[in-house]
């Protein structure tokens, strides 16, 4: 009998890319729906904020890494 076995996964990479959905906010002292904000490009990838739907404090951050090769083109 033959098995065919799976190769290794990489430990954690289904949660590669999670996004916070309900975050606690101090201002409204609950856990609150979040909204996600662009707030940077970074030559490594990009950082978001986490804002308070109801009261629209900042409640997080979030860096997402660059995958592929960055460049910077300048003219």
């Amino acid at each position: 009998m033959v098995t065919a076995m799976r190769p290794p996964q990489k430990p954690g990479k289904q949660f590669d890319q999670l996004r916070a959905t309900a975050l606690f906010c101090p201002t409204c002292r609950q856990a609150t729906p979040v909204r996600q904000r662009l707030l940077l490009f970074l030559p490594d990838g990009e950082l978001h904020e986490y804002l308070c739907q109801y009261c629209g404090t900042s409640v997080g951050t979030r860096k997402v890494r660059e995958q592929a090769d960055f460049r910077l083109l300048v003219h």
